[in-house]
């Protein structure tokens, strides 16, 4: 009767005469919601509930009984039960409290699925490469995610080093909360004072109100420091206060502001060779460097250059609504034997550039730029010079922007003080 009355409601139904049958169901069929009686020929409804929320813990379980006392209710609901009812008072309830369940069970399974989505988007599955040095990073950022450690994360540009902090994020207790980036070489040392630990307002001239800074926007979560060796001295020191006490003072304020940040930090520079150089705090150092991660470059995972290609095809040719549905043996081969001083980074705006100059179905070496032709290079990836690399690519950057610093920085994704920086170093300024 109550199979017939649901259906009529408009649901779905699965009938089960004893608790085993109606596990076995569940094996092969998608429940939202579970009616049981507490009187079972092989087992008692209240401690089947607890069994079945420990295995599907995102089905709802209303549990019906002819004799209800209180002490069954509070155990029935200890075990996770929606509710319980009693039969004869049923009659009028039992439907709007099938739709209740149902609204809390889809809404769960809603965030489930919301949650998969952006494990997908920002966690470790992401990541793609099955070469031993990518591999081993990985292993490392998943192993240090569940905890609270500061990780230091090496890397030249373009090597992901912003994907993995999503990524240790993103696996940690703290995903539910913000994770907020910054470039710190994208800011003058007051800016990114300013940004980092918020100002009061008065405290310069343009401060009109109070700001938080992104270290208060961070609170419960993870803030990812870029490019930290750019950052200046004196900043350095405020920043070990937060590591130490995880408090910081605002600009124009008397007193600390206290939050609870996971600090993760990334650069392209040899830190300790700063260090040696007074350009970087040792305290600090050492500080952020508690857990390091090193990611390697794309000529030292040659094998996954190929896959990264084909993931990067197929999400710009949907991007751009193409028919390209892969790529030739040479256009690979080219990729491959390419010295990529940019990396991941570079790899997907070749392929980005290579969609959109595609006028067929498969790419081919034409759509490649020409350095691809004129930089051949060999395995032997140990008789080139990289600085020299480094140096050819920013003079490229640098004539296709007309001398645009700005842009150059901006195609480069590096801060506009690195490229000064890396202007100075090569002698182009």
């Amino acid at each position: 009767m109550l199979t017939r009355i649901l259906q009529l409601e408009g649901f779905e139904v699965i009938e089960a005469a004893t608790a085993k049958d109606g596990l076995r169901k569940l094996e092969h069929e998608v429940v939202d919601v579970i009616i049981s009686d507490v009187k079972l020929p092989d087992i008692n409804g209240i401690e089947l509930t607890k069994t079945i929320k420990t295995a599907y813990p995102a089905i709802e379980i209303i549990v019906l009984t002819a004799y209800g006392t209180i002490g069954d209710g509070v155990t029935a609901i200890k075990n996770g039960a929606f509710d319980y009812i009693t039969k004869g008072d049923d009659n009028e309830k039992i439907i709007p409290l099938v739709n209740k369940a149902m609204d809390k069970a889809v809404l769960q399974r809603r965030v489930s699925e919301l949650e998969t989505k952006l494990s997908s988007r920002f966690g470790f599955d992401r990541i793609v490469g099955t070469s031993p040095a990518i591999a081993t990073a990985i292993n490392l950022a998943r192993r240090v995610a569940g905890t609270d450690t500061t990780v230091l994360i090496l890397g030249e540009t373009g090597t992901g080093k912003e994907v993995f902090a999503e990524a240790i994020h993103q696996a940690s207790p703290r995903s539910a909360k913000p994770f907020v980036a910054i470039n710190c070489s994208a800011f003058s040392k007051e800016l990114l004072e300013s940004e980092l630990f918020g100002h009061k307002a008065g405290s310069f001239t343009g401060a009109i109100k109070d700001k938080k800074g992104l270290f208060e926007e961070a609170n419960g979560g993870t803030i990812f420091l870029d490019e930290i060796g750019e950052m200046d001295h004196d900043l350095q020191a405020k920043l070990l206060r937060v590591l130490e006490s995880q408090q910081f003072i605002k600009i124009g304020d008397t007193k600390p502001t206290k939050v609870s940040v996971r600090i993760l930090a990334a650069t392209n520079r040899n830190l300790q060779d700063e260090v040696a150089k007074d350009q970087f705090r040792s305290d600090l150092f050492y500080r952020l460097s508690v857990f390091q991660i090193t990611l390697p470059s794309l000529r030292d995972r040659r094998k996954d250059i190929p896959v990264l290609a084909k993931m990067f095809i197929q999400q710009y040719a949907s991007k751009v609504n193409t028919q390209i549905t892969g790529a030739t043996t040479d256009f690979y081969n080219k990729l491959e034997a390419y010295n990529w001083p940019g990396n991941v980074r570079e790899l997907k705006n070749i392929i980005e550039r290579a969609v959109i100059m595609c006028d067929g179905t498969e790419l081919d070496t034409s759509v490649l730029p020409y350095e691809f032709d004129s930089s051949p290079i060999t395995s032997n990836t140990s008789t080139f010079d990289l600085a020299a690399i480094e140096q050819q690519h920013i003079q490229r950057v640098l004539k296709h922007t007309q001398g645009n610093r700005a842009e150059t920085a901006r195609l480069l994704n590096i801060g506009i003080a690195t490229l000064y920086r890396k202007l100075k170093e090569y002698g182009l300024e």
